[in-house]
């Protein structure tokens, strides 16, 4: 069984279109009014009939008709594609959205260079878990099984003692556009311990989100971990006991410069 991301599972399937008798006005004030979009597709009921951004209108006269200014060689996904290919699409045509269709030419989504961002991001991280699991199971000989759940951010117990002040303004700006990767948590007889996503949590906090996707490793038996002990020794009871360092700037950001 075939276990490739496809292009289905990481689509907007609720898609804003244009008709091609809507004039460049129209599309114009669509835009205008629109969160974010610079463009849509152009859909005589279902079947694509072409694309038209901002720059396809810019110097058309108001009362064009779209289907006289719009792109009709067009670059489309299908919802069996396999989400790397799309995102090569994306990449090398340098288009930002692909409207997705089905093999009679009906438009049933749109994929964008964030939601194939979004795709490796939640890819990612389930080897990360994994990765973990393992090493708690090697470690301690228990044994432990994965849940997703959503958490709050108040009951987590921190594990690491600070982060930086750079690396906390990129995980904002990711959680603002929905690109943040889930916590990783381990849940050790009820008491949330948060193993992975320190700048994430305490990012979201002073944006006032509440809650969290996590991938949530559960112990079956209750065990003494040495990150809970350190934690506690260190004084970490929430993510208020995380200092932030605003004197220096990430290690890795440090590194980078040596290499150059």
């Amino acid at each position: 069984m075939s276990t490739k991301a496809t292009v289905k599972e990481y689509m907007t399937r609720e898609v804003q279109t244009v008709a091609p008798s809507d004039t460049v006005a129209d599309v114009a004030r669509r835009i205008a009014e629109s969160d974010g979009h610079n463009g849509f597709p152009v859909c005589d009921g279902r079947k694509v009939e072409g694309f038209v951004t901002a720059r396809d209108i810019l110097l058309s006269n108001d009362d064009d008709p779209i289907d006289t200014v719009m792109a009709t060689d067009l670059v489309v996904a299908h919802p069996e594609m396999d989400v790397n290919d799309a995102a090569r699409v994306i990449l090398r045509s340098g288009i930002q959205k692909l409207p997705v269709v089905d093999d009679a030419g009906n438009l049933v989504g749109i994929i964008s260079n964030t939601d194939v961002i979004r795709s490796q991001i939640e890819r990612a991280t389930p080897e990360k878990v994994g990765k973990l699991m393992r090493t708690l199971e090697q470690i301690h000989g228990i044994t432990v099984h994965q849940e997703r759940r959503t958490v709050s951010i108040r009951s987590l117990i921190p594990t690491q003692a600070r982060v930086y002040a750079d690396e906390l303004e990129g995980r904002k700006y990711e959680l603002e556009r929905g690109l943040a990767e889930p916590l990783v948590v381990i849940d050790n007889n009820g008491t949330l311990l948060l193993a992975d996503g320190h700048h994430r949590a305490l990012a979201a906090d002073r944006i006032d989100i509440t809650e969290m996707d996590a991938y949530v490793i559960v112990i079956d038996d209750p065990v003494e971990l040495g990150m809970q002990r350190t934690a506690e020794n260190e004084g970490l009871r929430s993510i208020d006991d995380i200092d932030i360092v605003d004197y220096a700037r990430h290690p890795l950001v440090e590194t980078t410069r040596r290499l150059q």
